[in-house]
C-alpha cells in the first residue's frame, strides 16, 4: 500500500518515482506564441535548484517567502521549491493583491513588472533578497535587472540538481499562508481534484490573463496530488482553445 502523502513535495517525489518522463506542466502563451512542456523530472530539477537557492541564501525551514507571480510554470517551480525547503509562502498573483495578514517574508520572488512593489515590501520587513523573474520564454534572464532585485534565472541555473536539506522539514508547518500547512495542502488539493473531476492521468486546462488568476491550490497542488497534469493557457485566443484541448488531451477544463 502506498504511503500517505505528507506534503506537496512528497507528491512530486511520488510522481518522479512513478513516471519521470510524464508531462507535468504544459504552457501556452497566445500573446508570445510560446509553448513549453516540462516533464516531472524537469520540474523536479527546477524545484531542487530553487530549494538550493533558498538554502544558500540562509533561508531556513519555517521561514516565509513572498511570491508575487501570476500562474506560470516558473511560479509552480518557485512554489514547490519553497515547499521542498520547508519555506512558507505568502502568495499574491496580481499587482496590489494583499498577502495574508502579518506576512514578514525573509525573501521575495517577483515578476519583473512588480519589482517596485516587491522591493518596497522587502524593504519594509528587512528581507534578505528580492529575486525578479522575467517570465520570458525559455526562462530567459532579464534584459535589465530592476533596482533592488537579483535575477532569479541567472542565480538559479548554477544551483545543484539535487537538494539535501540541512534541517528536516516539518510538514505540520505553514505551507500556503491563509490556506494551510504543508500537510493540509495535500488534503485540500485532493478535495479540489475531486471537486474538479480530476483523476490520475488526467490533464486540466487552466486559462489565465491579467485579471483571471486561480489559486495555486487548484492548478499546482490539486493536479500534483491527483497524479495528473496541467495545461496553462496564458492570454488565450478563444479561437484556439478547442484545438489546445484536443491536441493536449485535456480531460478537465477549469472554471
Amino acid at each position: 500500500m502506498a504511503q500517505p502523502l505528507e506534503s506537496p513535495d512528497a507528491a512530486l517525489r511520488r510522481a518522479l518515482a512513478n513516471d519521470p518522463g510524464r508531462p507535468l506542466i504544459t504552457q501556452y502563451d497566445d500573446r508570445t506564441g510560446e509553448r513549453v512542456e516540462l516533464s516531472v523530472a524537469t520540474v523536479d530539477n527546477w524545484v531542487s535548484k530553487t530549494a538550493n537557492l533558498l538554502q544558500e541564501a540562509g533561508v531556513e525551514p519555517g521561514a516565509t517567502a513572498a511570491v508575487l507571480l501570476p500562474a506560470h510554470w516558473q511560479t509552480a517551480v518557485v512554489l514547490l521549491g519553497c515547499w521542498r525547503a520547508g519555506v512558507a509562502v505568502g502568495y499574491s498573483a496580481v499587482a496590489g493583491q494583499a498577502l495574508a495578514a502579518d506576512v514578514e517574508p525573509q525573501v521575495v520572488f517577483t515578476a519583473a513588472d512588480r519589482a517596485a512593489e516587491a522591493v518596497d515590501l522587502g524593504g519594509d520587513v528587512g528581507a534578505d533578497e528580492v529575486w525578479a523573474l522575467s517570465l520570458a520564454p525559455l526562462a530567459a534572464p532579464l534584459r535589465e535587472v530592476p533596482s533592488g532585485t537579483t535575477d532569479y534565472a541567472v542565480e538559479v541555473r548554477g544551483q545543484g540538481d539535487r537538494f539535501a536539506p540541512y534541517e528536516t522539514v516539518n510538514t505540520a508547518g505553514p505551507g500556503l499562508l491563509g490556506t494551510g500547512s504543508l500537510a493540509e495542502l495535500v488534503t485540500l488539493g485532493a478535495d479540489r481534484a475531486q471537486a474538479l473531476g480530476l483523476d490520475t492521468g488526467g490533464r486540466i486546462l487552466v486559462e489565465t490573463d491579467e485579471k483571471v488568476q486561480p489559486s495555486p491550490l487548484d492548478w499546482v497542488v490539486a493536479p500534483l496530488v491527483a497524479g495528473a497534469g496541467v495545461v496553462l493557457l496564458r492570454h488565450p485566443d478563444p479561437a484556439r482553445v478547442d484545438r489546445v484541448v484536443e491536441s493536449e488531451r485535456v480531460t478537465v477544463r477549469y472554471a
